[in-house]
C-alpha cells in the first residue's frame, strides 16, 4: 500500500501533464465542482425526498407531448454524440504495432480539443438524462426509480464531470461511443412507448434493452482489461476506476434483468 500511494499520485500527475487541456477549466459547469454537485444533489432530493411528497395526493402529470418531444431530442442527439468519434483519428491513440498509444503532448493541438470536446458534451448528456428520473417522479411511476436508476443516472453524471476535469484520458473515447449507441436504442424505445398505446406491438423487444446494456458491459470491461494486459500505455488508475464501475453495473443490470423477467417465466 505504502508503494501503491506514490504510484497513483505519479500516474495522476503525468496525466494532467501529458493529456489535460486546461481550456477545459473555462467551459459551462467545468470551472469547479459546485455547480454540477448542486444539480446532482438537487436531482437525488427531489428524486427521492421532494417530488414523491408533492406527488403524493396530486393526479399524475401525463406530459405526452413533452415526452415525445423530449424522447426524439435525445435519439437525434444521441446520435450526434456517437458522430464524434469520426472526429478523433484513432490511430493516433492506439498504434497497430503492440497496441502503443501516442500520448497527448506527443500530438497536435486538434487532437486533445477533439477529446476535451467530445467529453463535455458526453458530460452535458448526463446531465440532461437527470430529466428521466424527475419525469417518472412526476408521472408517479415511482416503482421505475430504483435503485439501479438513480445510481446509474447519478454516478455517470459525476464521474464524467471528474473524468474531464480530472482523469482524462483516451479510454473514454470507446467507452463514451458505445454508451451513446445504446442510449440510440434505448430513447428510440421510450419514444415508441411515448407515442401511446396504439405502437405499443413495436415494443416486443423490451427485454432485450438489458440485453443490449449488458453487452455494452461486456464489450466496455473486455476493452479495458485488453488495455491493462496489453500495457497500452493509457492511464491505469483511470482504467481500474473504469473497470470498478462497469463491473458493478453488470452486476445490478444482471440482478435487474433476473428479477423483472426470469421470475416471470418461472
Amino acid at each position: 500500500m505504502a508503494n501503491l500511494i506514490p504510484l497513483v499520485v505519479t500516474n495522476y500527475n503525468e496525466i494532467l501533464e501529458n493529456v489535460k487541456d486546461p481550456m477545459v477549466d473555462t467551459w459551462l459547469l467545468m470551472g469547479s465542482p459546485g455547480p454540477m454537485l448542486c444539480i446532482v444533489g438537487a436531482y437525488l432530493l427531489f428524486v427521492l425526498k421532494i417530488g414523491p411528497k408533492i406527488m403524493e395526493n396530486r393526479p399524475a402529470f401525463q406530459l405526452t407531448g413533452l415526452m415525445i418531444a423530449y424522447n426524439a431530442f435525445q435519439v437525434i442527439f444521441s446520435i450526434w454524440l456517437t458522430t464524434l468519434v469520426w472526429n478523433i483519428d484513432v490511430r493516433r491513440l492506439i498504434a497497430l504495432n503492440g497496441c502503443n498509444v501516442h500520448h497527448m503532448k506527443n500530438s497536435d493541438k486538434s487532437l486533445q480539443v477533439a477529446l476535451s470536446r467530445g467529453a463535455w458534451w458526453y458530460f452535458f448528456s448526463k446531465i440532461i438524462e437527470l430529466l428521466d428520473t424527475v419525469f417518472f417522479v412526476l408521472r408517479k411511476k415511482q416503482n421505475q426509480v430504483s435503485f439501479l436508476h438513480v445510481y446509474h443516472h447519478t454516478i455517470t453524471a459525476v464521474f464524467s464531470w471528474c473524468y474531464l476535469k480530472l482523469l482524462p484520458g483516451e479510454q473514454g473515447v470507446i467507452l463514451g461511443f458505445l454508451n451513446s449507441l445504446v442510449h440510440v436504442f434505448m430513447y428510440t424505445y421510450y419514444l415508441i412507448a411515448a407515442l401511446g398505446p396504439r405502437y405499443r406491438k413495436y415494443l416486443w423487444w423490451k427485454k432485450y434493452m438489458t440485453w443490449i446494456q449488458l453487452i455494452q458491459f461486456g464489450i466496455m470491461l473486455g476493452y479495458l482489461v485488453l488495455t491493462l494486459v496489453m500495457d497500452c500505455g493509457m492511464p491505469k488508475v483511470l482504467t481500474y476506476f473504469f473497470v470498478t464501475n462497469v463491473v458493478i453495473f453488470i452486476y445490478l443490470f444482471s440482478d435487474f434483468y433476473r428479477k423483472a423477467y426470469k421470475r416471470k417465466q418461472a
